[in-house]
């Protein structure tokens, strides 16, 4: 059985450890938008070039070119039984560009992920993240930046998701184990089957 999933969570939820475990019971591939453009950019593609001429300008990948890299590579024979997508769709013009494609092939999104976790909980745990891994980038400011992005732009799609009532909300605070757990619970109920049921 396929399994289409779209992990959303804003920064600090946990969402890079819990989709890496999902994938793997469900024996998908993660198709997260930071890993495409690095591999395009490592291979020296085409689309690699364009992105990394824009990011090299310090502006942001446009929608248009983040969907033809996700099309790209969910096009390939790995993703054929089903994907994870983790960081696209990230806005609703995208959103619009992914049901176009996957209508185009007569597929649709078996279910979205949607990771909740308080704000004072994601600074909590990026501000940890940032001490251990001595990281300069995510000072509070650049956190606190970053989480109103989320809110303004990827927390909206949640809404259009809702409407076909494939969103799963998880309560995102806990041990990594017990949010798992939470997760495959809820893909259960919709009768979705993980290859390696534990």
């Amino acid at each position: 059985m396929t399994a289409r999933l779209l992990i959303v969570g804003p920064q600090g939820s946990g969402k890079g450890t819990q989709g890496v475990r999902i994938a793997e019971a469900f024996g998908i591939p993660v198709v997260s938008t930071g890993d495409v453009f690095r591999a395009n950019v490592a291979a020296g593609t085409d689309l690699g070039k364009q992105v990394t001429s824009i990011i090299d300008a310090g502006d942001l990948v446009p929608d248009e070119l983040t969907s033809a890299v996700v099309r790209d590579r969910l096009s390939q024979p790995d993703a054929g039984e089903g994907f994870l997508l983790d960081g696209y769709p990230r806005n609703l013009a995208q959103v619009m560009h992914l049901d176009e494609f996957l209508g185009g092939r007569d597929e649709a999104l078996d279910a979205v992920i949607a990771l909740v976790v308080p704000r004072d909980e994601s600074l909590a745990r990026l501000t940890a993240r940032a001490a251990e891994q001595g990281r300069a980038d995510d000072t509070a400011e650049a956190i606190e930046t970053r989480l109103n992005i989320y809110e303004r732009e990827t927390a909206p799609i949640l809404g259009v998701y809702g409407t076909r009532g494939i969103v799963d909300e998880i309560d995102g605070v806990g041990g990594l184990d017990d949010v798992t757990d939470r997760i495959f619970a809820a893909l259960d109920a919709r009768g979705l089957r993980r290859r390696s049921a534990d």
